[in-house]
């Protein structure tokens, strides 16, 4: 039996005021990873997860992407509902990742809110796990998750990004 061949996905780099963005777009123009570059070793496990073996090649993202990610970035918070994705995982992992959008920019949900949004109440640590997971950063907002009583838990590009994203999409933090 012969392996399968490598997935090749395109990789283009962002600047974006929180650090260089790592865009990871497939042979039809859709976004299928987006990570920071200091977490490029997790990013590319993440894809070999889903994907099997993966092969990337330096080359633009379309630039419908890379315009709704930059004009995000400016204060146009609803362009990130414009870009086209798509992601692998888990039955529940999936689940999870396409329901993050729901919560609008501006906006927080627990853990265990959206869980029982999820009809599993007690899913609180699946939801997070799934959410550690989420190959696709700022796009699926994971940012907006945050912990029971509202404390900031765990954010994959870092605290103080999610500090970033949350503030700039207009929630007021404790301080």
């Amino acid at each position: 039996m012969r392996a399968k061949p490598p997935e090749t996905f395109h990789l283009d780099r962002l600047s974006t005021p929180i650090g260089i963005a790592l865009l990871v777009t497939d042979t039809d123009g859709v976004l299928r990873a987006l990570d920071w570059e200091e977490y490029e070793p997790r990013m590319n496990e993440l894809l070999r997860l889903q994907y099997g073996a993966v092969s990337l090649a330096d080359a633009p993202a379309p630039e419908a992407i890379t315009k709704a990610l930059t004009c995000y970035f400016k204060g146009d918070l609803d362009r990130l509902g414009t870009i086209p994705w798509r992601v692998a995982g888990t039955p529940f992992q999936r689940r999870v990742w396409t329901t993050l959008p729901d919560i609008p920019a501006g906006k927080t949900m627990s853990y265990g809110a959206l869980a029982a949004k999820l009809g599993a109440p007690k899913a609180m640590r699946a939801v997070g796990h799934a959410n550690g997971s989420n190959p696709l950063s700022v796009v699926l907002p994971c940012h907006r998750l945050i912990g029971a009583g509202g404390s900031l838990v765990k954010y994959g590009g870092g605290l103080e990004r999610k500090r970033w994203l949350l503030a700039h999409e207009g929630v007021v933090l404790p301080t």
